[in-house]
């Protein structure tokens, strides 16, 4: 419980930082979300290869696309992932009804202009 309310407050203590740099004329909007993807990137690119370098490798797609519904999505987030659709072309949607990073934003209205 104790290590989840951390992770919670890194989580929105580095947005924010990263939108108060762009307040100050740092960085322009776009650069702010491009910069947040890049750190969720390297942050799971990191975690995958610590989680996988004891497994065996995986035989395609739909293997890969198990082990992070499953083993991977578990461990970080307590939780597997609610549903995962294909369209059969190499395209997947995993669908978290109660992604912890998002709910407390996507309680109030106030966000809604920034949604896509």
């Amino acid at each position: 419980m104790a290590d989840e309310a951390l992770f919670l407050l890194l989580h929105n203590e580095m947005v924010s930082g990263v939108y108060k740099s762009a307040e100050q004329g740092e960085v322009e909007n776009g650069r702010c979300i491009t910069k947040l993807e890049n750190m969720g990137f390297r942050v799971g690119q990191g975690l995958i290869e610590r989680f996988t370098k004891d497994t065996a490798r995986f035989k395609d797609e739909l293997d890969i696309m198990k082990f992070v519904c499953k083993d991977f999505w578990t461990t970080v987030f307590k939780k597997q992932i609610d549903n995962l659709r294909t369209n059969h072309q190499g395209i997947y949607v995993l669908q978290d009804n109660k992604f912890r990073l998002l709910t407390q934003m996507s309680a109030g209205k106030q966000y809604l202009e920034h949604a896509s």
